[in-house]
């Protein structure tokens, strides 16, 4: 039976008029964005999610190896890695490793599996101070709210009511303004990085063979609680790994364009180690907790597939029962809001968190069929579904889907008889089209003048929909007599030619060259690039920083830049920092390499090289030789310098919100202004 507070919640969210001007701003836009970005893949979607599919496929069927390469490769860097079987595991695991290191302060970017674990309460009542530094995880628990969906924490709010929340919680005059209520959140939350004594983020994928942790994010704050405080502890679920690097780039190709709309979230962080001994260059620990809660019982069950989920909630987006309701009214039996809405939520939530309490709500699913078409690795979401509504769980042998008949129906005994009944006229096509005469004569008898159907309460169809009246003429009676009446003409074929073809599976290789695509994909980021000799170089870095008035530059010592630019920017009046600062407006980086697909950076560290004049100012200068620029994220992926680096970042343009109301507001946490300064061979 459906429960009562799932029942009330529905009605809560429908009659609420501001949640569903949010939401269906959110689904505009989101779905907006993702079908132009789509249009950009280097394959076509369905080849390149069949493939993905085919990858998830493997690691959940072969998860045990897979996770003894990942671990003994991510130890072998340097990671220290804990195992945990349940939620009372991992938070106790991260209770002692904060314990041990004396620590009060943790600073922590967005994370399903700690929101899954209830981390947070769990810490603050053992004496830690824990905060959220995403903007809109912020938002949600200055409200003392969960996330209501799982990339867009509050979509489900408009900015008055995050105006007001700011006001009653930090003080904030009354504004409901975007760029004011970002930059507050951006000035309290600078100081709890630089004073946070522990950073916990999330895991988007690990690599097995390298054991890399990659961590996407737009907004700048998972790169500072991996990078500014001494110990970093990163929570993931067992099945997010990954084989390789070339696996990471078919995902990294889906996972953004899925769930925002971009090619690649502004920071993709690719982190191997803790810094070197001695070294400012990062956490001197890094801890990783690989949490199961549930997962390997999820795995032998007719409900695994739901392990291949990436997290990019498109099937959230496309679901016309979230766009209706949103991730809050998805309750357990008790009334509590699931930790994992929408139709994946529904599946996950039952199969980690308890079937008893959350099996109701995959009946929040009209079964049509989009969460499917959305999702990028291709999950079949409505099979997964009707499973649980037929009662199979976690203990249900998988062999059981073979069967007719399930074990323990997930339905109410009169819904089941009926079932039954419909069951058998259907599978007749005399009895369905008998059936469907005598339905549509009472229908029109009792019903002459409206094209709906009343039905009674008690059915779930009477609050907010009706059922449509039946024709009195079946369709396929009418489709044979059209179908009889028409004369057959042949089909028109087309063939593409080879070239056609081709084209329409890699369309980068006919554009434009390298150092142009680059250009103009930063710009369109809102970065931008300067094209010049090595020998002007100085003085067009120079000019930049007077225009804004800028005397003081924080600079790595960096292999990567001209041996003489530092020189030439003192001479020209630029006084330079070689220490981290947090007051300093701009700092300057060279660039190991950039990507022209997607107009992306990629930095990565070293003993010498920090990344930190590319975070903390506002305005981060980059210099980087034409030569370096690559065609392909999978390229840049394959260089050496990505594995041999502790950690390494792509960054893809200003870092950048849309928390709130899904306005889009540039400048975060990280740096609110990209230049580059492209080294073109002289001559």
């Amino acid at each position: 039976m459906i429960p009562q507070a799932f029942r009330s919640q529905i009605r809560t969210a429908l009659a609420n008029p501001n949640l569903q001007a949010a939401l269906d701003a959110n689904a505009q836009r989101r779905l907006s964005a993702r079908q132009q970005a789509m249009a950009s893949l280097p394959q076509p979607w369905e080849i390149m999610r069949r493939r993905a599919h085919a990858v998830r496929a493997s690691v959940i069927a072969n998860l045990e190896q897979m996770l003894e390469q990942f671990v003994a490769q991510a130890e072998a860097n340097g990671i220290i890695v804990h195992r945990a079987a349940d939620a009372s595991q991992a938070v106790e695991i991260i209770a002692q490793i904060a314990h041990q290191n004396r620590a009060h302060l943790i600073a922590k970017s967005k994370s399903m599996v700690s929101e899954e674990i209830g981390l947070n309460h769990a810490l603050e009542a053992q004496g830690f101070k824990v905060i959220e530094t995403d903007l809109g995880e912020y938002i949600v628990q200055l409200r003392g709210e969960r996330p209501s969906h799982i990339v867009t924490p509050a979509v489900h709010l408009r900015r008055q009511e995050v105006g007001q929340t700011f006001s009653e919680k930090l003080g904030l005059p009354l504004t409901d303004d975007i760029p004011t209520l970002t930059a507050v959140a951006r000035r309290v939350l600078r100081q709890v990085f630089l004073e946070a004594d522990i950073g916990i983020s999330g895991v988007n994928f690990g690599v097995a063979e390298s054991g890399t942790l990659c961590i996407v994010t737009n907004e700048g704050n998972g790169r500072m609680v991996t990078t500014l405080p001494p110990i970093h502890i990163a929570l993931m679920g067992i099945e997010r790994l990954v084989p390789t690097l070339e696996d990471l780039a078919l995902m990294l190709y889906l996972l953004p364009r899925s769930a925002t709309g971009q090619k690649l979230t502004v920071y993709t962080s690719l982190i191997h180690a803790p810094a070197p001994d001695g070294k400012p260059n990062g956490p001197r620990q890094r801890h990783l907790i690989l949490v199961d809660n549930g997962r390997s019982a999820l795995r032998h069950s007719p409900l695994a597939e739901a392990l291949y989920c990436i997290r990019c909630g498109a099937c959230l987006n496309a679901c016309p029962v979230f766009r209706e309701l949103g991730g809050h009214a998805y309750v357990n039996t008790k009334g509590e809001s699931s930790v994992y809405p929408g139709p994946i939520g529904s599946v996950i939530s039952a199969g980690l968190l308890g079937q008893a309490e959350f099996s109701h709500l995959a009946r929040a699913s009209s079964l049509c069929g989009a969460c499917r078409e959305a999702c990028p690795v291709d999950i079949d979401l409505s099979t997964l579904l009707l499973r649980l509504r037929a009662g199979l769980s976690i203990s249900t042998p998988p062999e059981t889907t073979t069967r007719r008949r399930y074990p323990t129906p997930n339905t109410p005994k009169y819904l089941a008889w009926g079932l039954q009944w419909y069951s058998w006229i259907a599978t007749s096509p005399r009895r369905f089209l008998l059936a469907q005469r005598i339905f549509a004569v009472l229908a029109h008898l009792f019903s002459p003048l409206s094209p709906w159907i009343r039905l009674p309460a008690f059915t779930g169809w009477g609050f907010s929909r009706d059922f449509p009246r039946p024709a009195l003429r079946p369709f396929r009676l009418r489709f044979r007599s059209i179908a009889a009446s028409t004369p057959e003409t042949p089909l028109a074929t087309h063939s593409p030619t080879p070239k056609a073809q081709s084209e329409a599976l890699s369309p980068t290789q006919t554009e434009a060259p390298l150092l142009q695509r680059f250009v103009r994909e930063l710009t369109a980021l809102g970065g931008s690039v300067t094209v010049c000799k090595e020998s002007e170089l100085a003085s067009r870095v120079s000019s930049l920083l007077h225009e804004r008035g800028i005397t003081s530059l924080m600079v790595e010592k960096d292999d990567l830049l001209p041996t003489t630019l530092l020189d030439e920017l003192q001479g020209q009046g630029i006084q330079l920092y070689y220490q981290a600062d947090a007051q300093l407006r701009a700092g300057l980086t060279g660039a190991t390499a950039a990507i022209a697909e997607s107009g992306s950076l990629l930095l990565c560290s070293t003993a010498k090289r920090s990344l930190l004049a590319s975070l903390l100012p506002h305005m981060h200068l980059v210099v980087i030789h034409a030569g370096q620029i690559y065609a392909t994220l999978p390229q840049v992926l394959a260089l050496p310098a990505v594995r041999e680096s502790p950690a390494a970042v792509l960054i893809s343009g200003p870092s950048r919100t849309a928390d709130i109301e899904m306005t889009l507001t540039i400048g975060v946490h990280g740096p609110g202004e990209v230049h580059v300064f492209c080294i073109e061979e002289e001559g």
